[in-house]
């Protein structure tokens, strides 16, 4: 037995003397000047901007892996990963095949321009697979890492605002995920955890819980892969989702436009492209949601005043009682439409869009009661600036039916001759086609 245990215990300290000498010899060479260069000259080739790397390492503790340090993409704006880490899945490794287990991202920034970008780039046709065929899988995410940390990794949106996540995911052997936690750690939405765990039977389908703002959004999701035979390739996603009790303002920090609890149900969904690029995904969704909004508070706008000035109004507040209405999205536009709201004397209603770029446009109608006999006094108003600088104003037919209101009755005058002006002028508008 001794002879025997004796040769390999030679044998076991060889092969560790062997890998200890791969690992060194890897170490070195992945180390060296000449082969980071080299990463970074096909890095900047495949995306088209210029890459730089501060170094890459081979680690064996805690857990064996690559790691690639002081990545910088220099687009405008810039892209930042302090730190890349991948661990590699060693049975997949030894039968040739390279398998990502875990993927680790540590103090990163990525804008989403920068984003959309480079996948437009690196999108070229000429590197492109042929379609699948209609026997083909509709997905196959297997490539994609079992499981992947985010630590302290900044996402800057396309309008500028930027949230700083610690978040983790796993997928299940189908690359679909199999659960995910988020947590905003700085910036909008700070605060907000996140939960997403897939149903049973590995069905296309997941439950989302978020607390934010003091309440909860929840509900299912659901992808729809295509059929086999489908000659379309397109993944169809659903979703279902019910906000109680959130603070509107914690959803739109830095800006307090407007404050109050929220309440609503809201739909979205949107036919996917696989091959499409982040940007195509935010085009294709859909969304319509009901919503209520209890106590609100509108910052910047009197329409108090608006209406006993009969003219523009910026600066000041409005205190609702309630506000409701509904919200149609097509990608970034947003567009409110059945708007309704009351506070004591005054009662709103009107449709206001929202553009990609915050600026706001619409007609809303208030009227006020006054006196003791009730009498409603209604102004139309337009809706301009922007969702952080908002101003309501009379159109000009309806400054000009105001003027000649207040010659003929002074006080009700105003605000009938107003809306009577601004139908007139909306009359010829249509009558005209301007």
């Amino acid at each position: 037995m001794r002879r025997l245990l004796r040769p390999l215990g030679i044998l076991a300290a060889l092969l560790l003397l062997l890998g200890a000498a791969v690992v060194v010899a890897l170490h070195q060479w992945t180390g060296s000047e000449g082969f980071r260069q080299r990463l970074e000259r096909d890095a900047s080739a495949a995306l088209g901007v210029p890459v730089s790397l501060s170094r890459v390492t081979v680690d064996v503790y805690p857990l064996p892996a690559v790691a690639l340090e002081g990545l910088h993409i220099q687009a405008r704006p810039a892209l930042t990963l302090e730190r890349v880490e991948a661990r590699p899945v060693w049975s997949a490794l030894l039968r040739g095949r390279l398998a990502v287990s875990t993927l680790i991202v540590r103090q990163a920034v990525l804008p989403q321009a920068t984003i959309v970008l480079l996948g437009a780039r690196v999108q070229d046709p000429a590197t492109q697979l042929a379609e699948p065929d209609a026997t083909d899988e509709a997905a196959d995410l297997s490539w994609l890492p079992r499981r992947v940390v985010l630590d302290d990794v900044t996402w800057i949106g396309g309008q500028g605002r930027s949230s700083t996540v610690q978040a983790e995911l796993t997928l299940d052997e189908d690359g679909w995920p199999a659960n995910a936690t988020v947590a905003v750690i700085r910036g909008a939405l700070e605060g907000a955890k996140a939960v997403l765990q897939r149903g049973a039977d590995n069905q296309t389908a997941w439950s989302l819980k978020v607390h934010v703002g003091g309440g909860t959004l929840q509900g299912p999701l659901t992808v729809k892969l295509p059929a086999a035979s489908a000659p379309v390739r397109d993944l169809v996603f659903d979703a279902s989702l019910e906000t109680r009790g959130v603070e509107v303002s914690a959803l739109t920090a830095p800006s307090r436009t407007l404050t109050g609890r929220l309440d609503a149900s809201t739909t979205l969904s949107a036919r996917i492209n696989p091959r499409g690029g982040t940007a195509s995904v935010s085009d294709a969704l859909r969304s319509q949601t009901r919503f209520t909004v209890n106590n609100a508070v509108l910052h910047g706008v009197d329409l108090a005043r608006a209406v006993a000035t009969v003219g523009l109004s910026r600066g000041g507040s409005t205190a609702l009682d309630t506000l409701a209405g509904q919200v149609r999205t097509r990608g970034q536009l947003i567009e409110l439409t059945n708007l309704v709201a009351s506070s004591g004397v005054l009662a709103t209603t009107g449709e206001v869009t929202v553009a990609p770029s915050k600026a706001l446009s619409g007609r809303v109608r208030v009227d006020v009661t006054r006196g003791a006999g009730g009498d409603v006094v209604g102004v139309p108003l337009v809706v301009g600036g922007t969702l952080d600088d908002p101003s309501v104003s009379l159109s000009r037919s309806a400054l000009l039916g105001a003027a000649i209101g207040t010659a003929l009755m002074p006080g009700v005058g105003t605000g009938a001759g107003a809306n009577l002006g601004d139908r007139l002028g909306q009359g010829l508008k249509d009558l005209f086609g301007k």
